[in-house]
Protein backbone atom coordinates (compact mmCIF):
# COMPACT_ATOMS: atom_id res chain seq x y z
CA UNK A 1 0.00 0.00 0.00
CA UNK A 2 1.44 3.29 -1.02
CA UNK A 3 1.81 6.28 1.66
CA UNK A 4 -0.08 9.43 0.96
CA UNK A 5 1.26 12.81 0.83
CA UNK A 6 1.08 15.05 3.57
CA UNK A 7 2.11 18.26 4.22
CA UNK A 8 3.51 19.78 7.37
CA UNK A 9 5.21 23.34 7.95
CA UNK A 10 5.80 24.17 4.24
CA UNK A 11 7.10 20.79 2.67
CA UNK A 12 5.27 18.20 1.06
CA UNK A 13 5.71 14.72 2.75
CA UNK A 14 5.18 11.10 3.11
CA UNK A 15 2.98 10.47 5.40
CA UNK A 16 5.84 8.20 7.30
CA UNK A 17 7.73 11.94 7.63
CA UNK A 18 4.97 13.59 8.84
CA UNK A 19 5.71 13.93 12.21
CA UNK A 20 4.51 16.15 15.31
CA UNK A 21 6.94 16.86 18.31
CA UNK A 22 6.11 15.43 21.63
CA UNK A 23 5.85 19.03 22.82
CA UNK A 24 3.51 20.66 20.51
CA UNK A 25 1.02 22.30 22.31
CA UNK A 26 -1.50 20.30 20.77
CA UNK A 27 -0.24 17.25 21.99
CA UNK A 28 0.07 18.35 25.38
CA UNK A 29 -2.88 20.74 25.71
CA UNK A 30 -5.41 20.52 22.61
CA UNK A 31 -3.85 23.72 21.94
CA UNK A 32 -4.60 24.21 18.53
CA UNK A 33 -7.65 24.66 15.85
CA UNK A 34 -8.46 22.88 12.65
CA UNK A 35 -11.13 22.84 9.53
CA UNK A 36 -12.32 20.10 7.59
CA UNK A 37 -13.31 20.79 3.53
CA UNK A 38 -14.92 18.26 1.29
CA UNK A 39 -13.71 17.41 -1.95
CA UNK A 40 -16.34 16.95 -4.89
CA UNK A 41 -15.64 16.36 -8.20
CA UNK A 42 -11.90 16.35 -7.47
CA UNK A 43 -12.04 19.88 -6.35
CA UNK A 44 -12.61 21.62 -2.54
CA UNK A 45 -15.78 22.47 -1.77
CA UNK A 46 -16.79 25.70 0.04
CA UNK A 47 -12.78 25.24 0.97
CA UNK A 48 -12.51 29.55 1.21
CA UNK A 49 -15.92 29.61 3.94
CA UNK A 50 -13.77 27.10 6.02
CA UNK A 51 -10.89 28.99 5.97
CA UNK A 52 -12.77 31.83 7.30
CA UNK A 53 -13.86 30.09 10.01
CA UNK A 54 -10.08 28.84 10.73
CA UNK A 55 -8.91 32.32 10.65
CA UNK A 56 -11.94 33.44 13.20
CA UNK A 57 -11.04 30.12 15.66
CA UNK A 58 -7.07 31.57 16.01
CA UNK A 59 -8.34 34.91 17.00
CA UNK A 60 -10.34 33.84 18.97
CA UNK A 61 -7.43 31.80 20.78
CA UNK A 62 -4.87 34.74 20.23
CA UNK A 63 -3.35 31.71 17.68
CA UNK A 64 -1.01 34.07 15.00
CA UNK A 65 -1.27 33.35 11.22
CA UNK A 66 1.69 31.66 9.85
CA UNK A 67 0.89 30.67 6.18
CA UNK A 68 -1.89 33.14 4.00
CA UNK A 69 -4.84 31.84 3.51
CA UNK A 70 -4.71 31.76 -0.35
CA UNK A 71 -1.38 29.40 0.36
CA UNK A 72 -3.59 26.49 2.50
CA UNK A 73 -6.00 26.36 0.15
CA UNK A 74 -3.94 25.69 -2.87
CA UNK A 75 -1.77 23.54 -0.34
CA UNK A 76 -5.36 21.44 0.40
CA UNK A 77 -6.29 21.37 -3.61
CA UNK A 78 -2.94 20.13 -3.86
CA UNK A 79 -3.10 17.67 -1.66
CA UNK A 80 -6.08 16.25 -3.24
CA UNK A 81 -5.07 16.14 -6.69
CA UNK A 82 -1.92 14.52 -5.58
CA UNK A 83 -4.04 12.11 -3.80
CA UNK A 84 -6.18 11.51 -7.02
CA UNK A 85 -9.38 12.31 -5.02
CA UNK A 86 -12.73 12.24 -7.06
CA UNK A 87 -15.11 12.60 -3.96
CA UNK A 88 -13.31 12.93 0.27
CA UNK A 89 -11.63 15.39 2.29
CA UNK A 90 -8.86 17.30 3.42
CA UNK A 91 -7.65 18.02 7.14
CA UNK A 92 -5.80 20.66 7.97
CA UNK A 93 -4.63 21.48 11.42
CA UNK A 94 -3.03 24.89 13.19
CA UNK A 95 -1.20 24.47 16.50
CA UNK A 96 0.34 27.01 18.88
CA UNK A 97 3.31 24.51 18.04
CA UNK A 98 6.24 23.21 20.56
CA UNK A 99 7.24 24.65 23.62
CA UNK A 100 8.21 23.46 27.08
CA UNK A 101 5.30 22.41 29.05
CA UNK A 102 3.79 25.26 30.57
CA UNK A 103 0.13 26.31 30.50
CA UNK A 104 0.57 29.99 29.57
CA UNK A 105 1.26 31.11 25.64
CA UNK A 106 4.83 30.48 25.43
CA UNK A 107 7.00 33.28 23.80
CA UNK A 108 8.65 33.43 20.15
CA UNK A 109 7.31 30.07 19.23
CA UNK A 110 6.70 29.08 16.19
CA UNK A 111 3.00 27.64 15.11
CA UNK A 112 2.41 24.05 13.74
CA UNK A 113 0.66 23.37 10.40
CA UNK A 114 -0.31 20.60 8.58
CA UNK A 115 -2.80 18.94 6.19
CA UNK A 116 -3.50 15.48 4.67
CA UNK A 117 -6.40 14.43 2.21
CA UNK A 118 -8.08 10.96 2.11
CA UNK A 119 -10.93 9.41 -0.22
CA UNK A 120 -14.62 9.43 1.25
CA UNK A 121 -18.16 8.61 -0.11
CA UNK A 122 -20.23 11.94 -0.67
CA UNK A 123 -22.99 11.95 -3.53
CA UNK A 124 -23.47 8.25 -2.96
CA UNK A 125 -23.24 8.21 0.67
CA UNK A 126 -23.90 4.92 2.03
CA UNK A 127 -25.93 6.35 5.28
CA UNK A 128 -27.95 8.39 2.57
CA UNK A 129 -30.85 6.21 3.24
CA UNK A 130 -30.97 6.90 7.17
CA UNK A 131 -29.01 7.07 10.18
CA UNK A 132 -29.50 6.23 13.69
CA UNK A 133 -28.39 8.86 16.25
CA UNK A 134 -27.72 8.48 19.93
CA UNK A 135 -28.45 10.94 22.96
CA UNK A 136 -26.28 12.17 24.83
CA UNK A 137 -25.48 14.79 27.79
CA UNK A 138 -23.22 17.57 26.12
CA UNK A 139 -19.92 18.19 28.56
CA UNK A 140 -17.97 20.35 26.21
CA UNK A 141 -16.55 23.44 27.47
CA UNK A 142 -18.39 26.84 27.15
CA UNK A 143 -16.56 28.01 23.74
CA UNK A 144 -18.48 25.21 20.95
CA UNK A 145 -18.20 28.12 18.10
CA UNK A 146 -14.76 27.36 17.59
CA UNK A 147 -13.28 24.37 16.43
CA UNK A 148 -10.75 23.59 19.31
CA UNK A 149 -8.69 20.19 18.54
CA UNK A 150 -9.36 19.58 22.17
CA UNK A 151 -12.36 17.34 21.19
CA UNK A 152 -12.53 14.96 24.00
CA UNK A 153 -15.87 15.04 25.20
CA UNK A 154 -17.03 14.51 21.68
CA UNK A 155 -14.96 11.46 21.02
CA UNK A 156 -16.73 10.14 24.25
CA UNK A 157 -19.98 11.09 22.77
CA UNK A 158 -18.92 9.29 19.52
CA UNK A 159 -17.68 6.56 21.25
CA UNK A 160 -20.92 6.28 23.22
CA UNK A 161 -22.85 6.73 19.78
CA UNK A 162 -20.75 3.27 18.16
CA UNK A 163 -21.09 1.29 21.13
CA UNK A 164 -25.24 2.02 21.07
CA UNK A 165 -24.79 0.60 17.12
CA UNK A 166 -25.53 4.31 16.12
CA UNK A 167 -24.10 6.63 13.13
CA UNK A 168 -24.25 9.87 15.83
CA UNK A 169 -24.46 11.25 18.78
CA UNK A 170 -27.27 13.88 19.75
CA UNK A 171 -25.62 16.08 22.48
CA UNK A 172 -27.92 17.84 24.92
CA UNK A 173 -28.18 20.24 27.53
CA UNK A 174 -30.95 19.82 29.99
CA UNK A 175 -33.03 17.94 27.20
CA UNK A 176 -32.44 21.10 24.55
CA UNK A 177 -30.42 19.89 21.97
CA UNK A 178 -26.89 21.26 21.24
CA UNK A 179 -25.77 19.52 18.22
CA UNK A 180 -24.36 16.29 16.89
CA UNK A 181 -20.62 14.91 17.90
CA UNK A 182 -19.44 16.60 14.68
CA UNK A 183 -22.59 18.08 12.87
CA UNK A 184 -25.71 19.88 13.43
CA UNK A 185 -28.94 18.74 13.99
CA UNK A 186 -32.37 19.62 12.10
CA UNK A 187 -36.06 18.68 12.81
CA UNK A 188 -38.86 19.18 10.43
CA UNK A 189 -42.58 20.03 11.72
CA UNK A 190 -45.25 20.19 9.40
CA UNK A 191 -42.88 21.14 6.29
CA UNK A 192 -40.68 23.83 8.32
CA UNK A 193 -37.07 23.03 9.19
CA UNK A 194 -35.53 24.08 12.28
CA UNK A 195 -32.35 24.71 13.42
CA UNK A 196 -30.81 25.70 16.76
CA UNK A 197 -29.87 29.72 16.46
CA UNK A 198 -25.87 30.46 16.88
CA UNK A 199 -23.90 31.33 19.83
CA UNK A 200 -21.41 29.82 22.12
CA UNK A 201 -23.41 26.73 22.42
CA UNK A 202 -22.44 25.47 19.08
CA UNK A 203 -20.32 25.21 15.78
CA UNK A 204 -21.18 27.56 13.25
CA UNK A 205 -20.93 25.03 10.62
CA UNK A 206 -20.53 25.55 7.02
CA UNK A 207 -22.75 23.17 5.66
CA UNK A 208 -25.55 24.61 8.11
CA UNK A 209 -24.82 27.87 6.64
CA UNK A 210 -25.35 26.64 2.92
CA UNK A 211 -28.09 25.09 3.45
CA UNK A 212 -29.76 27.78 4.93
CA UNK A 213 -28.85 29.29 1.56
CA UNK A 214 -30.54 26.86 -0.36
CA UNK A 215 -32.85 25.90 1.43
CA UNK A 216 -35.14 28.43 -1.17
CA UNK A 217 -34.00 26.42 -3.94
CA UNK A 218 -35.56 23.17 -1.90
CA UNK A 219 -38.70 25.39 -1.12
CA UNK A 220 -38.26 24.60 2.44
CA UNK A 221 -38.91 27.40 4.98
CA UNK A 222 -36.14 27.05 7.70
CA UNK A 223 -36.59 29.14 11.43
CA UNK A 224 -33.65 29.30 13.82
CA UNK A 225 -35.15 27.77 17.15
CA UNK A 226 -33.68 25.42 19.71
CA UNK A 227 -35.95 22.31 20.09
CA UNK A 228 -35.45 19.55 23.44
CA UNK A 229 -34.89 15.45 22.63
CA UNK A 230 -38.52 15.14 23.01
CA UNK A 231 -39.56 17.81 20.07
CA UNK A 232 -37.15 15.48 17.72
CA UNK A 233 -38.33 12.30 18.63
CA UNK A 234 -41.79 13.63 18.02
CA UNK A 235 -40.78 15.27 14.58
CA UNK A 236 -41.96 14.48 10.99
CA UNK A 237 -38.31 14.75 9.90
CA UNK A 238 -35.02 14.69 11.29
CA UNK A 239 -31.32 15.32 9.35
CA UNK A 240 -28.06 15.99 10.75
CA UNK A 241 -25.64 18.47 8.23
CA UNK A 242 -21.90 18.10 8.00
CA UNK A 243 -18.63 19.30 5.73
CA UNK A 244 -18.31 15.46 4.94
CA UNK A 245 -21.74 14.19 4.93
CA UNK A 246 -23.44 16.79 3.34
CA UNK A 247 -27.30 16.20 4.41
CA UNK A 248 -27.92 12.78 5.98
CA UNK A 249 -31.47 11.68 7.35
CA UNK A 250 -31.58 10.49 11.24
CA UNK A 251 -34.46 7.91 11.18
CA UNK A 252 -34.44 6.78 14.67
CA UNK A 253 -33.12 8.22 17.98
CA UNK A 254 -32.31 5.41 20.07
CA UNK A 255 -35.38 2.81 19.84
CA UNK A 256 -37.22 6.06 18.97
CA UNK A 257 -38.14 5.44 14.83
CA UNK A 258 -38.64 8.77 13.57
CA UNK A 259 -41.51 9.62 11.27
CA UNK A 260 -41.90 6.91 9.00
CA UNK A 261 -38.23 5.66 9.39
CA UNK A 262 -37.00 6.65 5.90
CA UNK A 263 -35.78 9.61 4.18
CA UNK A 264 -38.70 11.94 4.50
CA UNK A 265 -39.96 14.61 1.60
CA UNK A 266 -37.91 17.70 3.51
CA UNK A 267 -35.15 16.04 3.55
CA UNK A 268 -34.75 14.61 0.51
CA UNK A 269 -35.31 17.98 -1.26
CA UNK A 270 -32.43 19.74 0.70
CA UNK A 271 -30.33 17.01 0.22
CA UNK A 272 -30.79 17.74 -3.34
CA UNK A 273 -30.51 20.89 -3.42
CA UNK A 274 -26.80 20.52 -1.63
CA UNK A 275 -25.62 18.55 -4.53
CA UNK A 276 -27.10 20.38 -7.18
CA UNK A 277 -25.08 23.45 -5.80
CA UNK A 278 -21.99 21.14 -5.28
CA UNK A 279 -22.15 19.86 -8.65
CA UNK A 280 -22.48 23.55 -10.34
CA UNK A 281 -19.31 24.86 -8.10
CA UNK A 282 -17.08 21.75 -9.08
CA UNK A 283 -17.82 21.31 -12.49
Amino acid sequence: MSLRTCWINGSYVSEADATVSIFDRSVLFGDGVYEVAAVFNGRLLDADRHLVRLERSMREIALPSAYPVAQLEAVMQELATRGGLTEGLVYLQVTRGAAERDFAFPEQVTPTVFAFARPKRLSDDPNASGVRVHVVPDIRWQRCDIKSTAMLAQVLAKQAARQAGAFEAMMHEDGLVTEGGSSNLWIVRDGVAYTRPLSNDILAGITRHVCLEVADDAAVPVVQRAFTVDQARAADECFITSATSFVLPITSIDSHVVGTGAMGPVTSRMRAAYLARAERLTR
